[in-house]
């Protein structure tokens, strides 16, 4: 009976397999490189420290190198990720990142650094973890989902895709594989451009890893799309759904398969736990201020309201869709610094007026 169920859940399994491998090195990329977005932005914005982002810039342009490398190979086909398969709208990008980012300040952590955090023994982000997933699950199909398709009705893409690469392709008349590859060797390149990051190896490392972990969820997925009968979606990394997702597993797993996204957020909890133990750094942590609870629990929230309406959180347009160059890319992470940077405000220095 074992036998025939790996048998009929075999592509399952190896798909949840491939997000449990990238979301290891994402785990990992957490907790021994600090690899975080709430952290690069405070350290941006109030320590007048860019390294963090810089490790972000190497992610990104490695994610963006590898992507297009599949693409010129013919490993993955742009027009059925997620970001290129539907038609972009400016507005669900820049309110959905504007919640985001301001829930992520409130909670203090977004959903991938939450799991990193648990896998360190935080408790409370057991708490934003919970809250995200159901939020999201809520506004993908749940009560909230009516409001959402009317403010913000998703369709399938029509003519160009919604890609920066192919919309200079389209104006120049070069090669759309060639501009994504020079676009991420010149993404890194600035983030190489600081001596005191070219100074950093292990952070460069660090960096390099949340973007192979994409590339690695973009060719195993698409290769399993290519090669399997269960119709398995070409995916990467993002934080909000899944969440939902391995919720919903948890509970339902003998009516249910397993999916990547259940493997990516048990792999940034295996990843993050390892990193934990490897730095001596696991202890468990409980929440003792009711009202950082309260707060925790409404960022949470908004979080997972917040991604679902730009179609991806910090990692799933931070970096998985940065890695398709998407238009949706830049746009949502510039309003979910921009939400961060508004709650951060709040919290440490409030709204009074400067006297």
């Amino acid at each position: 009976m074992l036998t025939q169920w790996f048998a009929a859940e075999s592509e399952y399994l190896i798909v949840a397999g491939i997000g449990l491998f990238g979301g290891v090195l994402l785990g990992l990329a957490a907790r021994l490189g600090r690899f975080c977005t709430m952290g690069a932005i405070e350290d941006w914005l109030y320590g007048l420290d860019d390294l963090r982002l810089r490790m972000w810039g190497i992610a990104i342009g490695v994610a963006i190198l590898g992507t297009f490398g599949l693409i010129a190979t013919g490993q993955l086909d742009p027009v059925q990720t997620i970001y290129l398969s539907l038609a972009w709208s400016p507005l669900a990008s820049i309110l959905g990142g504007l919640v985001f980012g301001y829930g992520m300040a409130m909670a203090g952590n977004c959903g991938f650094g939450a799991l990193a955090r648990l896998g360190g023994g935080d408790l409370r982000s057991f708490v934003i973890v919970l809250v995200m997933g159901i939020a999201a699950l809520a506004t993908i199909s749940g009560p909230l989902a009516y409001l959402r398709v009317l403010a913000f009705p998703t369709r399938p893409v029509e003519g160009a895709l919604p890609g920066i690469a192919q919309s200079l392709g389209a104006r120049t008349g070069q090669s759309v594989t060639m501009i994504g590859l020079a676009i991420g060797a010149l993404v890194i390149l600035v983030a190489l451009s600081s001596a005191r990051f070219r100074a950093a190896p292990a952070m460069i490392f660090w960096g390099i890893l949340p973007g192979l972990a994409v590339v690695s969820a973009w060719w195993g997925t698409q290769w399993m799309a290519s090669t399997g009968f269960e119709g398995t979606p070409v995916v990467a990394h993002t934080f909000a759904a899944p969440l939902g997702e391995s919720i919903l597993y948890t509970m339902t797993a003998s009516g249910r398969s397993l999916s990547f996204g259940v493997g990516s957020v048990v792999g940034v909890w295996i990843g993050a736990f390892a990193g934990s133990l490897i730095k001596g750094h696991f202890r468990w942590e409980a929440c003792e201020d009711p009202r950082e609870l309260r707060r925790q629990i409404l960022g949470a929230a908004l979080m997972g309201v917040g991604a679902v309406v730009a179609v991806g959180c910090s990692i799933g347009q931070g970096l998985s869709a940065f890695s398709v160059l998407a238009w949706s890319a830049p746009v949502t992470a510039a309003a979910i610094i921009a939400g961060a940077a508004l709650g951060l405000r709040q919290l440490i220095e409030g709204f009074a007026p400067a006297e």
